[in-house]
């Protein structure tokens, strides 16, 4: 059971070792750019001056990571683009059904206030021909005179 136990910690010495060593051989930049850097720095300039030296650090990178090759990661996406694409259909119908509810509704006013004009005029000719009555003008059912009778 020690054995295995210093086996596994000499182990994971010895990888933390190779990428600790890995790490800093990739962070090394090239041996032009490192040469043109220390010139740089060496040689106070006006500008490094201006700038209080200060030194030169990388534009940074935006990584983009590509697509999952996991079949639930696949699924949760695909889930939530449905679920983006539903919502968004839905949320379109709910407006155009608003817009034929509207419309509707000011066609509806338009024919209440028309059938309120036409009840007002004729109630008005009513009206007018019962004054006309009442004044003792015949109306054109009392000039026929086939309706008299003896």
């Amino acid at each position: 059971m020690t054995q295995i136990r210093s086996l596994l910690i000499g182990t994971a010495l010895t990888a933390f070792a190779t990428t600790g060593a890995f790490a800093q051989s990739n962070a090394q930049p090239d041996a032009g750019a490192t040469g043109a850097m220390t010139q740089q720095q060496m040689a106070p300039s006006a500008d490094n001056a201006a700038q209080g030296a200060q030194p030169v650090t990388p534009a940074p990178q935006r990584l983009i990571a590509s697509g999952s090759t996991d079949p639930l990661v696949q699924k949760r996406n695909a889930d939530a683009k449905a679920n983006a694409e539903y919502s968004a259909s839905k949320k379109a119908s709910k407006e155009q059904l608003k817009e034929q509810q509207q419309a509707a509704k000011a066609q509806y006013k338009e024919q209440v206030r028309d059938a309120k004009l036409n009840k007002k005029a004729d109630k008005q000719t009513a009206n007018n021909e019962m004054k006309m009555n009442m004044q003792g003008q015949p109306t054109a059912a009392q000039d026929d005179p086939s309706d008299v009778k003896h």
